[in-house]
């Protein structure tokens, strides 16, 4: 494979008329498959309360994949530690390397999580790529931010809090909480009076430790800060990769386990033989992405013709615009050459792509034209 390493990252979706069964053996199946194709990892994203998305636990289905493939690198894209405590988290990874040492990424979220340091300072960000109209020198779009603002206020994202967290809990801060984690795997954990806490299996597990962010916040400076691996979302905040992947490089500081930084850049993405088929495989994107831009929680994957049925408004379209016209469809050449443009714009040492679509075939297929093309890059 080319000299940029390609992750899979798998939402563990469901299909209209499908269920969740069938869509965690269609995702220890791609899994496999990757693994074959030579793609580095494959990570799974956590999401609750989703009708069509069957990633709620991001460790049980690493546990199940292990068990299934050998050699390639499984993660978790990312654990929300919203509503986590660093000890179960650690005890939870610390079981998985205790079966397959070595195996295994360890991604962290604030998705839900506690408040950012007051007072914090952020890094000037310097040799910003600039953007003209939208694009970068070489290409790459950059929509205009999207607000979340009416998410944070839908009664579905109070009802997440109610759900996952213990009644009267409060998220610890995030860079708190951060660095109990590296302690816990460390050995190094102790209380103000000198407690310590040696956590087994946990203690010394062979996990590599990534940070996932979508802006130049608290993520990126955290990532940085400890010398962490740091994934940028495009494909979920494509409007803020740029600054992100800025705010953790300037933040950046050797650690034991990186001497400079490294960042990788995930896309959705859909290939298929030629452009027309892969846009109508690709057709269901817009009205999945409506799902759960309004509040209501991913659908399940609709087909084609379902998608197609569906009367658009104009408050749709601007609801789901920024992540339609960044989703990279086409042939596999035209879609490795977009990879290539985010790579650069970006300056990834790696990529995470990833793929929905209504058929597992199709999706397969898709991440088998994407692994030969890129091959030859």
């Amino acid at each position: 494979m080319a000299n940029t390493p390609l992750t899979v990252l798998d939402l563990v979706p469901i299909s209209s008329g499908s269920d969740a069964a069938r869509a965690l053996r269609n995702s220890i199946d791609l899994a496999q498959h990757a693994e074959d194709l030579g793609y580095a990892r494959y990570w799974f994203a956590e999401h609750h309360l989703n009708p069509g998305v069957a990633g709620t636990s991001p460790a049980v289905v690493l546990a199940l994949t292990a068990a299934a493939t050998s050699t390639i690198r499984l993660g978790a894209g990312a654990v929300q530690l919203g509503h986590r405590t660093a000890l179960a988290t650690v005890e939870e990874f610390g079981l998985l390397d205790a079966l397959h040492p070595g195996r295994f990424d360890l991604g962290l979220g604030r998705s839900g999580g506690g408040p950012a340091p007051t007072g914090a300072r952020r890094p000037a960000l310097v040799g910003a790529v600039p953007v003209t109209d939208g694009r970068t020198p070489g290409g790459l779009v950059i929509p205009a931010r999207f607000s979340y603002e009416h998410l944070l206020s839908h009664p579905r994202f109070a009802l997440h809090r109610q759900l996952l967290q213990q009644p009267g809990a409060r998220p610890q801060p995030y860079d708190e909480q951060i660095a109990d984690i590296l302690a816990l795997l460390a050995g190094t954990y102790t209380t103000a009076d000198g407690t310590a806490a040696h956590v087994v299996p946990g203690e010394g597990a062979d996990l590599q430790v990534w940070i996932l962010g979508s802006s130049a916040g608290i993520s990126a400076e955290v990532a940085g800060a400890h010398g962490l691996r740091f994934a940028a979302n495009y494909h979920v905040s494509p409007a803020t990769v740029l600054e992100a992947a800025q705010a953790y490089r300037a933040a950046f500081r050797p650690s034991a386990a990186l001497d400079r930084p490294h960042v990788s850049v995930s896309a959705d993405v859909v290939v298929a033989e030629d452009e027309a088929t892969a846009r109508d495989l690709a057709t269901g994107y817009g009205l999945w992405v409506r799902s759960i831009r309004s509040g209501d929680g991913a659908i399940p994957f609709p087909t084609p013709a379902e998608a197609r049925a569906h009367a658009w408004t104009e408050a749709d379209r601007a609801l789901v615009a920024d992540r339609t016209e960044t989703q990279f469809v086409g042939s596999p050449r035209q879609v490795a050459d977009r990879l290539e443009v985010l790579r650069d714009a970006t300056g990834a040492d790696e990529l995470i792509v990833t793929t929905v679509t209504h058929q597992h075939e199709d999706r397969v297929r898709s991440y088998e034209l994407l692994a030969e093309e890129w091959s030859r890059r």
